[in-house]
């Protein structure tokens, strides 16, 4: 039961990670747990809605500097996803946190989720806000969403981090699909995820309905043309954990496609990197802020540290 209630996009982060992160790094994912949990005692420079698609996306931003957009996981929100991020990220960037259609303070609407409906979104904030582009920050479905945003619009997208995002059914293992058919609203029953949900969604009563939405999404067969994702000019940091719901070999693959997996001492190095994180779960991976900022920071910045073509 409990691989059928955390193998999903859904995310049990918060109280599960202390324990299946293994004993050797028990403690620092205690940190990172910390450092999410105080997300409410960080306060955004600005908040807002953005009117976009018929939809009102919350949104909340950090700092000063070029646009970072940051895109949560499934179920996920601003904070339980990237409360660890945004102290370090804030120093060098303009964070910007959005929620996504039906997720956090941003109210759901008639249409079914799909990553290209997200993405037009995205881009629509994007536009919204007044910024000619920004680098984007996706998780999980985020990060998918991410990729999309940099294949339908990319002249708004400058670099992108993508932790465990996927171009097709076949990135996922086939037993999460299995796990995900049985999932139901009632298996989230006092986990982090419903509890911010009906903490901060303008309609609380409709959990069930995201539930359904998302298990609707997870369930679609999809496969983007090699063609559409070689295409992304953006530089991107595809990141995915040695035990994560993606596969490894998608990564790579993606790696490939996006300009990766050259012999860099020959030819030089690409302007796309891989990361994959050693004693990772999807579930872990982004409680592993320690391992992971020191890898995003640079790749941000390539111009002040050198790492990566340009």
């Amino acid at each position: 039961m409990l691989l059928r209630r955390v193998v999903p996009f859904a995310l049990c982060a918060l109280i599960l990670a202390p324990v299946t992160a293994g004993a050797q790094d028990a403690a620092a994912a205690q940190d990172n747990l910390n450092l999410v949990q105080s997300y409410e005692d960080l306060t955004p420079d600005s908040t807002g809605y953005a009117p976009v698609n018929g939809l009102e996306m919350y949104y909340e931003v950090y700092g000063e500097g070029e646009p970072l957009l940051l895109l949560h996981g499934a179920y996920g929100t601003i904070g339980n996803n990237f409360g660890a991020f945004i102290p370090a990220l804030s120093e060098i960037r303009q964070v910007i946190g959005v929620e996504l259609q039906g997720h956090g303070r941003t109210a759901d609407s008639d249409r079914p989720l799909s990553y290209k409906a997200m993405a037009s979104d995205v881009a629509g904030l994007i536009e919204e806000l007044g910024l000619e582009k920004a680098d984007i920050f996706g998780y999980s479905m985020g990060g998918s969403v991410a990729l999309r945003v940099a294949i339908d619009r990319p002249d708004l997208v400058d670099r992108l981090v993508v932790a465990a995002g996927g171009t097709s059914t076949d990135s996922m293992y086939e037993e999460v699909y299995d796990a995900i058919q049985t999932m139901t609203a009632e298996d989230f029953a006092g986990t982090p995820m419903e509890q911010d949900y009906l903490r901060l969604a303008p309609n609380p009563e409709d959990w069930p309905v995201l539930v359904k939405k998302l298990k609707a999404l997870d369930e679609e067969v999809f496969s983007w043309p090699e063609s559409e994702v070689s295409s992304i000019e953006a530089p991107a940091l595809v990141i995915v954990g040695d035990g994560d719901v993606v596969r490894p070999e998608h990564a790579v693959e993606l790696f490939r496609l996006l300009g990766g997996g050259v012999p860099a001492d020959l030819v030089g190095p690409t302007a796309s990197q891989l990361a994959i994180v050693p004693g990772a779960t999807h579930i872990t991976l982004m409680l592993k802020s320690d391992m992971l900022l020191p890898m995003i920071l640079p790749f941000l910045e390539p111009e002040k540290t050198g790492q990566g073509a340009e």
